[in-house]
């Protein structure tokens, strides 16, 4: 089986839409996608990757399962540097988080006083809750639920063929939670995914499963953030999702 997650066109976040940028790259991303053989469709219900979907889906004469746990993954945490206001998950300052061990390693990541107090919105209740690991592990079981549902049960830290195939699911969400469910497939603290890489607007990265004993599968990343449809069509890709490449430049810093 494959997996293919696609980060959301450039965004316009007051409007939880698209820039006029952001629809061109959906457009350039629908003529790459349709090219593909795929089984199902799934999107997060934020309008932004529900609007990039539309022209892949319009195209194709499709429809997508919308899926709340495929939200931005958000949690709000106090950053060490900024007392006034809570901030997501990803934009601490490298000198700070890299200080802290824990933040490298899978299963303590999530166990440190700042995240165990990250406030995130219940997409059921709208309630707020509290604990970083909760809200991730919501969205694993959501998402290994629908895996077993094409096939593939999770049994520790691989997964069990209930029946192989050679399927294509195509996910457009959003990078934050792009990295989670790479960090539960690969086995990688999500702090790590989150600020070592980059996800441009409209990215594709691609999963294949592999059988290499009968039954026993884990799942192989052969491309991370792919832009290649844009540079093909002459579409520079957007800084979305990046800081700035030198101090001195006007380019984002926090």
């Amino acid at each position: 089986m494959r997996l293919i997650i696609v980060r959301h066109g450039d965004p316009d976040y007051e409007k939880d839409s698209l820039t006029e940028k952001g629809w061109r790259e959906a457009a350039i991303l629908a003529d790459r996608i349709s090219r593909l053989k795929v089984k199902e469709f799934y999107v997060s219900p934020l309008g932004r990757a529900r609007d990039t979907a539309s022209l892949t889906l319009e195209k194709m004469g499709r429809k997508a399962t919308v899926c709340p746990w495929l939200r931005e993954f958000a949690p709000q945490i106090m950053r060490p540097d900024v007392s006034d206001r809570a901030t997501i998950s990803w934009d601490w300052l490298p000198q700070d988080w890299t200080r802290v061990d824990e933040f490298y390693r899978r299963d303590q990541w999530s166990t440190l006083p700042m995240m165990r107090e990250a406030v995130a919105t219940d997409p059921d209740t709208g309630e707020m809750r509290v604990g970083i690991q909760e809200e991730y592990d919501w969205v694993v079981r959501e998402f290994d639920s629908l895996l077993a549902d094409h096939g593939y049960q999770r049994k520790g830290e691989i997964y069990r063929t209930k029946q192989s195939n050679q399927d294509t699911l195509v996910f457009f969400c959003h990078f934050g939670v792009e990295c989670v469910l790479l960090s539960h497939l690969l086995g990688i603290s999500p702090m790590v995914l989150w600020h070592g890489t980059v996800a441009a607007p409209t990215s594709v990265t691609t999963l294949y499963t592999e059988e290499r004993r009968r039954g026993k599968v884990i799942f192989r990343m052969t491309a991370f953030g792919d832009v290649s449809h844009l540079y093909e069509a002459g579409e520079e890709p957007a800084f979305a999702a990046r800081f700035c490449e030198v101090y001195g430049s006007d380019e984002r810093h926090d």
